[in-house]
This record gives C-alpha cells, structure tokens and sequence, in this order.
C-alpha cells in the first residue's frame, strides 16, 4: 500500500500551492518515462549485463551499440550523511533527472530501506541489491577513472569530444568534498558534454538544485516548472517522499495522540554542535528569549508559583533534538510555573517522539527516528530551528512555512545583545557549498539585462545560496 504525504493533516493552518499545471504534465511524462525504463524493464536487464562486462578502463565502457538499450538514461543515486543531506541531495537528483529525461534509481543501504514508499506507481526505484557493479563502482579506483573531474582533467587537448564517445558511465561528485575538475558539472558546455552519457552515478550531500537556475540551458524550463521560486522543494517533497506504512504510522499515530487538538502547534528543532563548550544550560536562555520575546510564539511565565487559570490558547510544542535537557526544561518551565501577567492566556503541553544524544546516520533505528521527526516538526503551524541545520531545512521545506533561525551558540557568546533568532523570507533550503564565485547581489542589478535574478544569499549561512522571488531581495 503507498502512503502519501500530501494526506497529512494540514496543520499548518494554509493549504499547500498548487503545483503548475506544466509541472504535473512533466511529472506525468516522467512516470511513464520511469515505468519504461524501470530496474524491472528489459532494457534495464541489458545495461546491466554490459555493465557486468566492464573493466577499469574507459574504453571497457564505450557503448558498441548507441540504440542497445532504447532511449533510458539513468542517474544512480547514492546517498550520505545525515537524513536532512540524504532528502535535500535526493530531491536535486530528482529534478535533474526531470531536466534531462532520465530515470532516478536509488542505491540504498541498509539504513535507509524500509523508510520510503516507491514514489512512482507500479514501479520502483530501488537499485537491485543483486546489481553487484555498484560496488566496483564506489572504490578510489574506479572514481580515478570515471568520475567526471577525472575524465575533464585529461581530457584537456579533446574539450570537444562528446563524454558520450569516452564512456557509458560518468561518476558524479556533487559532495562537499568535491574539487575543481567536479565544479564544470555546474557549465552548460559540460551538460552538452555529457548529455548522452547512459549512466550517471551521483554522490552528493547537498541541496543543489538552486545552482541549476543559472544555466542557461535549463533555466527556461525551470520557469515554467516553477513560476513560484521559493516553494521549490516544498513541491519536489511532497511529490517524492512517502514515508513508509511502518514510518507513516508512528507520524500519524503521535500527531493524533498529542497534536492534533491544539489550536497551535510549535516545532522546536535544536541541533548543538559541540554541547562540551555550549551546554543546554548556555543554549536555552537564547531560546527562550526567541520563542517569548522575539517571535512571541510562546508566552512569557512568572519566576514563582502561583494560583492561576490555565483556560485560555491550547498549544503544544514538539522538540527533535540529540540533547534532552530541552524538552525536560521546557515541559518544566510551562508545567509548574503560570502565564506571566499580560501574557496571552495558554495552556501549553511539551512532546518529543524520539531521545537519542547521538547521530548515527548508517542506523536505520535512527534513521527512521529522524524521519519521524522531521515529518512531525513539518505539521507544525509555527517552527523555530538552528541555523544551516539540513534537518531543520528538510523539516520547514515540506511545511512550506518560513521558519525563525536560532543563531549559531558562539554569536551569543561573541554578541549577547543581538536578536536570538530570525526569520527566513522563505521555506526553500540553502545550498551551503556553491561552485562559484556568483553574486546574488549583482546580478539584480544587472536584471535589467538579462534573465531575473532568482538567487538570494541565505539568511542563517550568509555564504550560501537560495532560490527567491524578486520580491524577496
């Protein structure tokens, strides 16, 4: 049975934007495409076997016949680090392979089985566990000799020769680990280079989906994909990820239980870094200071004890986070000591789903952890997360809610009298780790000349890139 996301409660008090009505034919016209060429489909099976012939070297992979396997092209998808980095580099999979006709097939561990529905109907994109290439695939060797970078790098005196003449199967670092040879994916001569190639292989923990808009090559067809810039990754969520019944189940069955009747519902994301030098102790007078003096999301409470009525608001407030000490002292704080005086009258509850101090990202215990808190932070009508945090981003990003970014602990140390916390003009994630030297700045000044700008620095990592309206510079 496929459960879908899009039948949450929408407690997010505003119904999701429509999709464009281009956008649901592409992806109609991609499901086809998937079905077509799917790992149970026959010209799968002979890529497949070709794959199976393959030695270390270029030439091994040459296709001897251009027609072999119809027109399916895939991209193989493998992901990384934590589950926020996992859902971002997976949603810029998926829109690539949308640009550039190809299939998304997905390598997961075991950390990840059991957590998604396939997104696309009687079909599947899992990677056949049989399909023993990938193996050979991730070693140092092979990425020496196929990775993009590599192939680019020696293939300086021939900048011409169409990739899809060299080899069948390019190797993608699209990671924060990649370096100068890997950044030409992001050139529109290298797309052209490159457009034939039947097998890419993706490695990346990164939302890069925003860089795609400034090639020229796609950014006509990303207009009309998305007229609205900022809900990007709020539609390619909610159309790509479906938890699992078993991950679905334990979603619904904690909303039902403990959110579901508020009349509001806050999402506390909080991610400490290095707890040794910044304890919950130092932390949550900032936070504090955010939800009741900055955003005005919680009331402020009396410092002593006293008889009061609670009738009033019925708000519950949902923590995710490795450290416990934050949802032991906020369900304190609003347990035994009442609504300071003036304060709008409420009565608030504290819940969290899961309690693990540590990440493990290749536990799929955890995993699936992380994806039902990230699934119950996104039904929250208000959601205040740490800055650069991928998870918080994953969280705010299927909400489609702006969310307010607690600063980094060391600002508070550095500048104590500065605002805690802000809010973000938008629910679209930064893409942190950017090829180029770009300037979202100037190129709005150069509007005028040119297509508009739709690439803003990002609020909580000034370094980094989103996708914005121009409205939002």
């Amino acid at each position: 049975m496929r459960s879908s996301a899009s039948s949450s409660p929408n407690s997010n008090n505003q119904k999701p934007p429509p999709l464009s009505p281009y956008l649901l034919s592409r992806l109609r016209d991609y499901e086809h495409r998937h079905k077509r060429c799917d790992p149970l489909s026959e010209p799968f099976q002979r890529y497949s076997q070709e794959l199976d012939r393959v030695k270390n070297s270029p030439d091994s992979l040459v296709r001897k016949n251009a027609d072999s396997a119809s027109d399916c092209r895939y991209i193989v998808f493998t992901p990384f680090a934590g589950m926020g980095n996992r859902m971002l580099a997976l949603s810029s999979a998926f829109l690539y392979a949308l640009l550039t006709d190809r299939v998304l097939l997905v390598d997961f561990d075991p950390s990840m089985r059991g957590l998604f529905c396939d997104p696309f109907h009687n079909s599947t994109w899992l990677l056949p566990q049989e399909f023993t290439f990938m193996d050979r695939v991730k070693s140092r060797e092979f990425k020496e000799v196929f990775s993009l970078g590599s192939l680019l790098k020696n293939q300086n005196q021939n900048q011409n020769q169409k990739l899809a003449d060299v080899t069948s199967l390019l190797q993608l670092d699209l990671s924060t680990e990649y370096n100068d040879y890997d950044k030409l994916f992001y050139r529109d001569e290298t797309q052209e280079l490159m457009k034939n190639v039947p097998w890419l292989v993706l490695k990346s923990n990164q939302y890069f989906l925003p860089y795609l808009f400034l090639l020229p090559c796609f950014r006509t067809e990303l207009d009309q994909l998305f007229p609205d810039k900022e809900i990007v990754f709020h539609h390619l969520a909610r159309y790509l990820f479906n938890p699992s019944n078993q991950a679905w189940g334990r979603i619904s069955r904690f909303y039902d239980a403990y959110l579901a009747r508020a009349e509001q519902r806050i999402g506390l994301q909080i991610r400490v870094l290095d707890p040794e030098n910044y304890p919950p102790s130092f932390i949550l007078p900032h936070i504090l200071r955010c939800i009741q003096d900055e955003s005005r999301i919680l009331p402020r409470l009396q410092r002593n004890e006293t008889i009061t009525s609670r009738i009033g608001t019925s708000k519950a407030v949902f923590i995710a986070s490795l450290l416990t000490e934050f949802y032991s002292e906020l369900k304190d704080m609003y347990w035994t000591r009442p609504i300071a005086d003036g304060e709008e009258t409420a009565s608030v509850a504290v819940y969290r789903a899961s309690h693990e101090r540590n990440q493990e990202s290749y536990s799929n215990s955890h995993n699936m952890n992380a994806l039902v808190d990230i699934y119950l932070l996104s039904m929250c009508d208000f959601l205040v997360t740490t800055q650069v945090s991928t998870f918080g981003y994953v969280a705010f990003g299927l909400a489609g809610v702006s969310p307010w970014f607690l600063r980094d602990p060391s600002d508070y140390e550095r500048k104590p009298s500065e605002p805690a916390c802000h809010r973000a003009v938008s629910p679209e994630p930064c893409f942190q780790f950017h090829p180029t030297d770009y300037d979202p700045i100037a190129a709005l000044h150069r509007g005028a000349t040119g297509p508009a700008p739709v690439i803003m620095y990002c609020e909580d990592a000034i370094w980094g890139f989103k996708l914005a309206n121009m409205m939002s510079f």
